[in-house]
């Protein structure tokens, strides 16, 4: 990731609201985020942060999926997001640390392949913090955190 992205939306323009679509176009309930496991949030998160570098490897260039995969997963593999996690724990607010620390913590039942286990721990950890952001419609949040682990802001 070479250059920073500012992703805030432009002033006088409404964010684009994803999540609001989802449910506005499935009918979907208000759930209390407080109801939700720390692994179903790193369930959600998981995808969101592969979508965010699906997005940004796909932006920067049309090439074969192979190469749009190999590219993305340099970032979203369990090293790369405990050390990215590393470098955003001290800027984390009291909430977002301990929503963190709950899915850091969770009980998983599946094995990390590529990666020790602490590794693993931290990334689900940070998939749990994505996955709160994104219920929480905190995107921008989440992108800024994010872009300060790859030392982009």
């Amino acid at each position: 990731m070479e250059e920073s992205i500012d992703c805030r939306a432009p002033k006088g323009e409404k964010p684009l609201d994803l999540l609001a679509l989802i449910k506005k176009s499935f009918a979907l309930k208000e759930v209390d985020i407080r109801t939700y496991s720390p692994l179903t949030l790193a369930f959600i998160g998981d995808a969101v942060y592969d979508l965010i570098f699906r997005t940004v490897t796909v932006q920067k260039g049309n090439t074969s999926a192979n190469r749009l995969h190999n590219q993305t997963v340099a970032y979203v593999k369990a090293p790369a997001q405990a050390a990215l996690v590393e470098k955003i724990l001290d800027g984390l607010t009291p909430e977002e640390l301990a929503v963190y620390k709950r899915g850091r913590n969770a009980k998983s039942y599946t094995i990390a392949k590529n990666a020790t286990r602490e590794e693993y721990r931290k990334a689900t950890g940070l998939e749990a913090l994505t996955g709160y952001l994104y219920l929480t419609n905190q995107m921008e949040r989440a992108l800024e955190l994010i872009q300060t682990g790859l030392g982009e802001s």
